[in-house]
């Protein structure tokens, strides 16, 4: 089971059921295409973000808060107070929770926008499917290994090289949100040069109906 999705599971409650370790990943992936799940997606990582911020603020705190969905693993937060401070309060670690919340909710809102505008075909609504379900797929990677880095068990490296690694990840992350944006600007823009053509077309159907 890949640590980051077994760790949100134990965090803040499934959304289903745990499939098998091999077909995790693609579940997830797929969230992008129910936007009930996305959304229960995006609270999770909401969620996930809140329970860094407020282990800024003490471990007992944290170790408090026993009911509702936000519900920390202790074992999680004991592995990560035993990083320096330099690694457990890198900023980077919150900006990479917040590309992912950003990807999510950016993701979900141009899905539900290019399929009300009815300007792209079942073929192209799916090609833009597959697109974000790939990003969401290797975003999610991107978490798992952020929680191997930031989890003192489970690699051996030095502070260096985990504030390296979280560098990359953010790197990642960042290059993914890049290309999201991009690839929604695109698809805006022909949705709107569609819906232009359409409209010419509809006044010189009626200006023609008229001449005749």
């Amino acid at each position: 089971m890949k640590h980051i999705l077994l760790l949100l599971l134990l965090l803040f409650g499934s959304i289903c059921r745990p499939p098998k370790a091999n077909a995790q990943a693609q579940e997830i992936a797929q969230l992008v295409l129910n936007i009930e799940k996305l959304s229960q997606f995006k609270q999770i990582l909401e969620d996930l973000k809140k329970g860094y911020d407020i282990l800024y603020k003490g471990y007992n705190t944290i170790k408090n808060i026993s009911e509702g969905n936000f519900k920390l693993h202790k074992g999680f937060l004991d592995a990560l107070l035993k990083v320096s401070p330099q690694v457990r309060n890198y900023h980077k670690v919150a900006g990479i929770i917040q590309k992912e919340i950003a990807l999510v909710s950016e993701s979900k809102s141009a899905l539900s926008n290019f399929r009300a505008q009815g300007q792209f075909t079942a073929s192209e609504i799916a090609h833009i499917e597959r697109v974000y379900s790939n990003l969401i797929s290797v975003s999610i990677r991107n978490l798992d290994e952020l929680s191997n880095v930031i989890t003192q068990d489970k690699l051996r490296m030095s502070d260096d090289e985990r504030l390296k690694a979280i560098d990359h990840i953010f790197g990642q992350m960042d290059e993914h949100l890049v290309f999201l944006r991009h690839f929604n600007g695109n698809n805006s823009v022909l949705a709107t040069q569609r819906a232009k053509e359409k409209n010419d077309a509809s006044v010189m159907q009626q200006i023609q109906g008229i001449d005749l």
